[in-house]
Order: structure tokens, then C-alpha cells, then sequence
């Protein structure tokens, strides 16, 4: 399992926003993975999307190693965000575009 499990922490680690996510950002494979995408793209926010549907390998790591059951999983500068429902309660309260500008990820309409 050490291999899947280096190439999430490699992915979460060395880019400052992750979305593991069923389907890609321009062509989501769930309602949850596509509403984040929406989020994120209305933000502004650069982002990297992996998709777990790829690989059964991955879809069981990615839970493995967050600890979190569903996806899709958001990641920011190492630091797992949430799911769909954390992630969208944080915009709605406009505390995502807070989060990211303080882990120093750019986003549009910030300082």
C-alpha cells in the first residue's frame, strides 16, 4: 500500500490545492466532485484535480490516508480542507477565500 500512499502525499504535499475527485475539473464524474469544482473555479483558485476513478488503488488510499470516508477530498497546503459539504458550508460563510488567502493560495477578488 506504500506506493499509492507515497503518490497522495507526494500530489497533497507538493502542490498548494488538491482536489482528489471522481472525474477531472472539466469533466466531473459526480454531482459532490462537481459542485467543489464549481467553488473552486468561481474563487478563482488554482488547483490541482486527480482522479480517483482511475484507479480502485487510489480511491481506497485517498480514504485511507485522510481518514474520511467519502470524496471528493480538498487539500490546501498539505492540510485536508473537507469534503463537499465542509467545503461548500466554508464558501457559503466566505471563510474558503479567507482560508486559502491565508495559506497564501491566490484567489480572485483578494488582496
Amino acid at each position: 500500500m506504500s506506493g499509492i500512499n507515497d503518490y497522495i502525499d507526494n500530489e497533497v504535499k507538493g502542490n498548494d490545492v488538491v482536489l482528489f475527485m471522481k472525474g477531472t475539473p472539466g469533466f466531473p464524474q459526480c454531482g459532490f466532485s462537481g459542485q467543489v469544482v464549481q467553488i473552486l473555479d468561481y474563487i478563482g483558485a488554482d488547483y490541482k484535480g486527480v482522479d480517483v476513478l482511475t484507479s480502485a488503488e487510489l480511491r481506497q488510499g485517498i480514504k485511507e490516508y485522510s481518514n474520511w470516508p467519502t470524496i471528493p477530498q480538498l487539500y490546501v497546503k498539505g492540510e485536508f480542507v473537507g469534503g463537499c459539504d465542509i467545503v461548500r458550508e466554508m464558501f457559503q460563510a466566505g471563510e474558503l477565500q479567507t482560508f486559502l488567502v491565508e495559506k497564501g493560495v491566490s484567489v480572485k477578488g483578494a488582496a
